[in-house]
């Protein structure tokens, strides 16, 4: 089933170019009647299961680690939605698709070589922020992606890199929730005490800035305990796939924990003001149909491997 379910992604991410539904700033929904769809979400789990099938597909006893030309098919299979959830514009989706895989790949033994060129990359990528952002030079300023992105992108960045200098615009969202954190305290204020949230001050606080509400309410000790328990949510699936009886459970559980990881380290990051605003949700937090759906489905595939692993 892993292909047609990748493939089945692959084609509802060019339907929405045509009959996809726009909302904040990005075309990313279908919408059907009083439900909403996105399918950019389950693409992440297709992703992981068509990676996994193609890892165990190409196992052979005494081969060597991945070389760049045994490296075409993952880096198709992770291209082609990666470039159509990043044309939606969405780009925490696409970053989430790009890290877990990431991970994937680096799982499947590939050469030291190509681990250094995404070195490269990830250092390359932090010079395009500077030169783009951080450089101090005369408007108007030469830049290499920036005039690319949309415009409520560019803000993000922009935000997040010096959030005192548009509090009310591209700032507001990174101070607020920082607002809310820091007066939390370490025991917090109380169940639906919170000044940030009761008040409306702090925005998307049921989706992308749960934490942040957690934080105000319960206090640092709780933001602790929440974090441990994710932590353990980790290890239980990183040991389900390490006792997988085969190569394709053991990449998909690589590949979910994973996902389930970055998702947690970007979101989180972004509350607490260390990364850009990227719309990520919370796992099993925050309110949601697609992201909540998609989560659970992906526990659900962790339930499946641990179960198989004693049958015959």
């Amino acid at each position: 089933m892993t292909v047609p379910i990748y493939v089945l992604n692959i084609v509802a991410l060019i339907a929405l170019r045509f009959v996809g539904h726009k909302a904040k700033g990005a075309e990313s929904w279908f919408v059907l009647g009083p439900i909403r769809v996105q399918p950019a979400e389950f693409m992440k789990i297709g992703v992981v299961l068509m990676l996994a099938k193609i890892y165990h597909d190409d196992f052979r006893p005494g081969q060597g680690s991945y070389n760049l030309w045994r490296l075409w098919k993952p880096v198709l299979a992770v291209g082609v939605p990666f470039v159509l959830v990043l044309v939606q514009p969405d780009l925490g989706t696409a970053l989430m698709i790009f890290l877990s895989s990431l991970t994937v790949l680096i799982f499947g033994k590939v050469r030291w070589y190509l681990v250094a060129l995404m070195v490269v990359g990830l250092l390359a990528g932090a010079g395009i922020i500077w030169n783009d952002y951080i450089r101090d030079s005369p408007e108007p300023r030469t830049t290499i992606v920036r005039h690319h992105l949309k415009k409520h992108q560019s803000q993000r960045i922009s935000g997040w890199l010096d959030p005192e200098a548009d509090l009310r615009g591209s700032g507001y969202h990174a101070a607020q929730s920082k607002i809310a954190v820091g007066s939390g305290g370490m025991t917090g204020k109380g169940w639906r005490e919170g000044t940030q949230t009761g008040l409306s001050f702090l925005p998307e606080q049921h989706t992308d800035f749960i934490f942040s509400v957690w934080a105000e309410e319960h206090g640092f000790l709780s933001c602790l305990v929440l974090l441990a328990l994710y932590g353990g949510l980790f290890s239980l699936a990183l040991a389900v796939g390490f006792n997988a009886r085969d190569r394709f459970g053991a990449f998909v559980a690589v590949g979910v924990t994973a996902m389930l990881f970055w998702q947690v380290f970007e979101n989180i990051g972004m509350v607490i003001g260390l990364l850009p605003v990227t719309g990520i949700t919370l796992p099993l937090m925050s309110y949601g149909g697609s992201s909540m759906l998609s989560v659970m489905l992906s526990i659900g595939l962790l339930v499946n491997i641990s179960m198989r692993r004693h049958m015959f």
